[in-house]
């Protein structure tokens, strides 16, 4: 299978490990991503706060560039996934808006291909069955929640991902390779990533609010498919008495259960190591 790949600004700096753990994990799945020439930011988060226009043609040029390549488009950042679909949303509904977008974008895009989150291409087209296949080190005994985030599943009319107020797909990719996933109620909750800079105290309570519904669940780690949600929550935790819990992309825990030798050179990247929490479980 092929997908056009586009990475974002995030996974090309920031959640650098994000990036090479997708690669990584895509590859020994069979999956051939093929990143989007000449790509350009997707305007999130401040584009869209800024002006409408530019908020979907920044997105749109990038939809273009992957209709020509003929392809799907697979995105890992929620942000970038949403501000994506936006395009074809707002496309589909206001024909003066399209038309607006398409003269400034000045390039064709007809909206032949969709664009796909890394989640869901991993749980729908390449399926559980396949991921269990490749698992030679089953995380057995590692419990973790899954935190989807509010960008995946919000607004459900624009994103269409899976169940909007209970997601499961990553918890069921969990569950594929040995972990044992808990249900708790934060799954969708904001971690407030748009006020990292602006508003700390409040990043601080609704970080805090994640990290005590993670606990009471049982968790031993958070893991999740945004790389804006595994920073502010990495580094945001004030844990007890120096005590934090370790947050992983689901891309680095499916590297250590298929045994990939590049698992150290993308965890050493975390803010929060979690190496020493990765040897204690025997995964290391």
């Amino acid at each position: 299978m092929k997908f056009s790949y586009y990475p974002g600004c995030s996974l090309d700096s920031t959640a650098k490990e994000y990036d090479m753990s997708v690669h990584a994990v895509c590859k020994e799945l069979g999956l051939e991503l093929k990143e989007l020439p000449d790509w350009n930011c997707c305007g999130a988060s401040s584009g869209h706060c800024t002006n409408l226009k530019l908020s979907l043609a920044l997105p749109g040029r990038n939809l273009a560039l992957a209709e020509k390549e003929g392809m799907d488009l697979a995105v890992s950042c929620p942000a970038c996934y949403l501000r994506h679909k936006k395009v074809d949303y707002e496309f589909n509904h206001n024909e003066k808006l399209r038309q607006e977008i398409l003269r400034v974008m000045d390039m064709p895009y007809e909206g032949k291909y969709k664009t796909r989150h890394l989640l869901e291409i991993l749980y729908h087209d390449v399926g559980l069955d396949a991921i269990k296949e490749k698992v030679t080190k089953p995380l057995k005994d590692l419990k973790v929640v899954s935190y989807y985030g509010c960008l995946l599943v919000r607004p459900p009319k624009v994103t269409e991902f899976g169940e909007p107020e209970n997601p499961v797909m990553m918890d069921e990719i969990m569950g594929a390779i040995g972990a044992t996933p808990l249900d708790w109620s934060g799954k969708i909750d904001c971690c407030g990533g748009s006020l990292a800079l602006t508003r700390t105290d409040i990043v601080y309570k609704l970080v805090e609010d994640l990290m005590t519904g993670a606990r009471k669940a049982g968790a031993e780690c958070i893991v999740t498919a945004c790389p804006l949600c595994q920073a502010n929550v990495d580094t945001r935790q004030k844990g007890d008495k120096g005590a934090t819990m370790p947050v992983f992309y689901f891309t680095e825990l499916l590297g250590i259960a298929f045994g990939l030798s590049d698992v150290r050179k993308w965890i050493k990247k975390h803010v929060l190591s979690p190496v020493g929490f990765l040897k204690k479980k025997g995964l290391l």
